[in-house]
């Protein structure tokens, strides 16, 4: 709610702006706080919502980012040509609003095994305590690899494909098809994650690979065309990285719980989002620099997309990522529930009419 609150401040404020920096105290510090406050505890609470589930859960959440990328971009475009930029960030200012009576909705659950008290301390709040253990150590250094070169296409797809030769229309389609193909893969990934087919440690690293194979493609594949064109081939490597980014997506939350229990869930999605974020710092401004030096993004898209991959070996050292021949891990009462291929903690309760204690492994 407080989130909702600071990104419709965030756009407000900036509609009044007068100078750069006010856009970039509106739209980068109140904005952008706010969305932070949003997505983690959104993302988080989703998790403890659903067990059996889970992953496909977050999936569907996720899409919505997916179809807002195809949606808003035209939108926002009419928006600036009906109102002038500061009539759109008013609009947008007032229907970002509508977060807090959505943040209002998430009701949070008292589960098994979560601590008995609020985190003492700002490294307990914060979730710090988390990098102590190695698997999520493992994962925030590959997550943060990753988000090296995420975040490249969503600045700079759009003008590779102006530089390849194609018009406006030829430009946007590439945009369109990739944010569909990442819409679709993300329902389809979550489905598949939680059938337990596959660990879901496993499945990260393997569609993060594919993602930076996807950025690789991008960058390599010729286009012959002109502005009539619809760069039929780079149509087809957008939309096979759109499948491959939207595989990985709802992984990365997916994978969460079993690395660091429910109850952690939520501190680790904000900082997973962090992590990401850090690397974003780097991935675009790095992108940019190398256009300017080359004049064309071919470098850009290769040098990113060796970021993603190096980031999805790191993933190999998660535990259930690689193949062995040990026998699985089975637990001495029930078994995990599917998806969650990672050991689950037994948490002691107490029933009402037994002063026993009983274990549970239910999240």
């Amino acid at each position: 709610m407080v989130g909702g609150i600071l990104t419709s401040l965030g756009f407000i404020f900036s509609a009044f702006a007068g100078s750069l920096l006010h856009l970039y105290l509106g739209l980068g510090v109140l904005a952008g706080s706010g969305w932070a406050l949003v997505f983690a505890p959104a993302v988080g609470t989703l998790s403890r919502y659903f067990s059996r589930r889970r992953v496909l859960a977050v999936g569907l959440a996720l899409t919505g980012s997916g179809a807002s990328s195809l949606l808003l971009a035209p939108a926002l475009q009419l928006l600036l040509h009906t109102f002038g930029w500061r009539g759109a960030l008013l609009l947008l200012g007032a229907i970002t609003l509508h977060l807090t009576p959505c943040g209002a909705l998430l009701r949070p659950l008292a589960l098994p095994g979560d601590p008995p008290a609020a985190p003492h301390g700002p490294l307990a709040a914060l979730g710090l305590g988390l990098f102590a253990r190695r698997s999520f150590l493992v994962f925030a250094l590959g997550t943060a690899m990753v988000g090296g070169g995420y975040f490249v296409p969503y600045v700079h797809l759009a003008p590779h494909a102006l530089d390849q030769g194609l018009g406006g229309y030829g430009a946007a389609l590439v945009v369109a098809v990739a944010a569909v193909a990442d819409a679709g893969a993300r329902l389809v990934c979550g489905w598949l994650a939680d059938q337990g087919w596959v660990p879901l440690t496993r499945l990260l690293a393997v569609f993060g690979a594919l993602t930076g194979l996807g950025l690789l493609a991008v960058g390599l594949v010729p286009v012959v065309g002109n502005e009539e064109a619809w760069g039929g081939s780079l149509l087809a490597t957008a939309g096979a990285y759109g499948l491959s980014t939207g595989g990985y997506t709802p992984l990365v939350f997916g994978v969460l719980p079993g690395l660091v229990g429910i109850e952690g869930v939520v501190q680790a999605t904000g900082l997973v989002m962090m992590l990401m974020s850090l690397g974003g710092l780097l991935g675009p401004p790095l992108s940019g620099f190398l256009r300017d030096e080359t004049g064309d993004f071919t470098t850009s898209f290769l040098v990113c997309g060796s970021l993603v991959l190096s980031g999805s070996f790191i993933y190999l050292g998660l535990p259930g990522a690689m193949p062995s021949c040990h026998p699985a891990w089975s637990p001495a009462t029930a078994p995990p529930e599917r998806g969650e291929l990672l050991p689950i903690p037994q948490v002691a309760l107490l029933s009402p009419g037994n002063p026993h204690s009983t274990l549970d492994t239910a999240c």
